[in-house]
């Protein structure tokens, strides 16, 4: 799953290489994956990238501020459209919808900083894989991790349990898990 904005160059969410594929098929999967995008307003042309590579499905989420002529425009190079209503998009139906429609049991998202900032606030985030490179870019401008309306506080803060650490060259993978908050309901389990 990947947002509009991250999506307007030649991008097209596929699985990578033939390497990939293969290893994909090795477990079971499908040789290609379903594409998401994320458009909240309709940003995203119908002539993206994207919709031009056909060899597997483009589902779209969107809201109610898309017009009905860009949702028609989008009905015929997409597979499928779930259009939350209101401004936003509601991302717990929305993998609720990938999940019943779609068989969709594990998503990864690849951003931008909106996307992840309202999964955040959803509590829905499992694991985050980051990779540390020898390049320091950005500025007061920059994208980050999770946009959004973000968290003031770090007593608020989402915390994250460390699970895997690897090197390759001058790179570092990293993969954690999210630490659950204890509430009512997770202590009643």
């Amino acid at each position: 799953m990947s947002g509009a904005t991250t999506l307007r160059g030649k991008v097209d969410l596929g699985p990578g290489s033939e390497k990939y594929r293969k290893l994909r098929l090795k477990n079971g999967l499908a040789e290609f994956n379903l594409r998401v995008v994320v458009t909240g307003t309709g940003s995203l042309r119908p002539d993206a990238y994207i919709f031009q590579r056909k060899f597997s499905p483009v589902l779209v989420l969107t809201t109610t501020k898309a017009s009905q002529s860009y949702l028609k425009a989008l009905a015929g190079v997409a597979e499928d459209i779930h259009v939350s209503k209101g401004a936003n998009i509601n991302f717990t139906d929305a993998l609720i919808w990938l999940r019943e429609k779609w068989n969709v049991r594990r998503l990864l998202c690849e951003g931008g900083g909106e996307i992840n900032g309202a999964l955040f606030d959803e509590n829905l985030v499992d694991d985050i894989y980051l990779t540390f490179s020898p390049l320091i870019f950005g500025g007061r401008d920059a994208p980050t991790l999770a946009d959004g309306r973000g968290v003031p506080r770090v007593a608020d803060a989402i915390r994250l349990k460390l699970k895997k650490m690897r090197r390759a060259g001058s790179e570092l993978f990293l993969k954690y898990s999210v630490v659950r908050k204890e509430n009512a309901a997770t202590k009643a389990k």
